[in-house]
């Protein structure tokens, strides 16, 4: 079975989770996936990069405790502040909805959605070191 390794050490912010994501994911692809939760659902549901032909895969994701502090609650405000400030763009009564449940449950955070879509792939086998 393949193993992948994430560098939660190397995860400070949103764009930094995507360089990540890139380094580990994205191998041998002439294009790199942009700060999208969709993008990376469809990245890992596709077998694009590192995953192309594997039916299944571990991942180890190290030091991922600095990952989810990274991706905590400041990081999932600061996101969905700047989505709110491009109505045309984003449902803002759905992103008020969400910063609202932020702030009153700390949750879900951008780490909470990003493990949720790691979990919504049996395949891959998603190790928190």
């Amino acid at each position: 079975m393949l193993t992948l390794e994430i560098d939660g050490s190397r995860v400070h912010d949103i764009p930094s989770f995507y360089d990540e994501i890139n380094r580990v994911f994205m191998t041998g692809m002439d294009w790199q996936l942009g700060p999208s939760l969709d993008a990376l659902e469809d990245m890992l549901r596709g077998g694009f990069g590192a995953l192309h032909g594997h039916d299944e895969a571990r991942v180890v994701w190290h030091d991922h405790a600095r990952s989810a502090a990274a991706l905590g609650v400041q990081a999932t405000r600061d996101q969905l502040l700047e989505k709110l400030a491009q109505p045309g763009r984003y449902d803002t009564a759905l992103i008020a909805r969400r910063l609202e449940q932020l702030d009153a449950e700390g949750g879900p955070t951008y780490m909470d959605t990003v493990l949720e879509i790691f979990g919504d792939r049996p395949a891959l086998h998603l190790e928190l070191a």
